[in-house]
């Protein structure tokens, strides 16, 4: 049997999955521009941006905003529609403090394998949940995951959004101790520096599956990143610095 047909089958398989993997990394890469252009972070070592996704949460919001107000800082938080519906209170004191409040979608699905009605409905149904309750207009959007594809960007677009990706993940969404989530803050805002960008970390004070998830490990490793890092001279930013 000739080796050709088997060659060209593996060149093929091969191209196919060189596709595949740069199709993934273009849409859940967090820094990744191939599918249009995302807001990561600034040039300045020195700025360091909080941002929180899948809020508001009873269980930990109000004590996120005791700790950011002790310190002094602005912070960014990604809100879900839905959520921000069941406890509107919570997204207009987030709002009171001085925070940015962004659009996080309604129920936090993975936006690249959506059909256009559903990635409409679910910007736009957070940004009506969002000004309904802050009675202000909303500018900024980061995508559940970071999944996006480009009928996704071009959508926020249409609807006046800025996405925000990050360049720093801190793995709380499984709520680990407070000392291991800043250790991942640490690393990531030393790469950061190394290469001369600011860093935009991701944390989470709620969590997609439903009101009240644990997060104080969260609360508490905000607490001790913000001591640390004022001490060294950081610039707590929001992202609207970069936008």
């Amino acid at each position: 049997m000739s080796s050709k047909p088997i060659t060209e089958a593996a060149v093929a398989l091969a191209a196919a999955g060189l596709l595949a993997g740069g199709a993934a990394y273009a849409a859940l890469y967090p820094t990744s521009q191939i599918f249009g252009k995302v807001v990561v972070a600034g040039r300045d070592p020195s700025e360091i941006a909080l941002t929180y996704d899948d809020g508001p949460n009873p269980a930990a919001t109000e004590r996120l905003l005791e700790v950011l107000a002790r310190h002094e800082v602005r912070a960014t938080f990604f809100l879900l529609g839905g959520f921000v519906r069941q406890r509107p209170d919570l997204a207009r004191a987030i709002a009171a403090a001085g925070h940015l409040i962004g659009n996080h979608t309604m129920t936090h699905p993975w936006l690249a394998w959506q059909s256009a009605a559903r990635i409409r409905e679910e910007l736009a149904g957070c940004n009506a949940a969002l000004e309904d309750a802050i009675g202000a207009p909303v500018r900024y959007f980061r995508p559940p995951h970071g999944a996006r594809r480009p009928y996704v960007l071009r959508t926020a677009r249409e609807l006046g959004l800025t996405t925000i990706q990050w360049n720093v993940t801190c793995f709380d969404w499984s709520a680990p101790p407070p000392d291991t989530i800043l250790r991942h803050a640490v690393q990531g805002i030393t790469r950061n520096r190394q290469r001369h960008r600011a860093s935009n970390v991701l944390l989470h004070d709620g969590g997609q599956h439903g009101l009240g998830q644990p997060r104080m490990n969260t609360v508490e490793a905000t607490d001790q990143l913000i001591a640390q890092y004022k001490q060294t001279g950081a610039r707590f930013v929001t992202v609207d610095t970069w936008a």
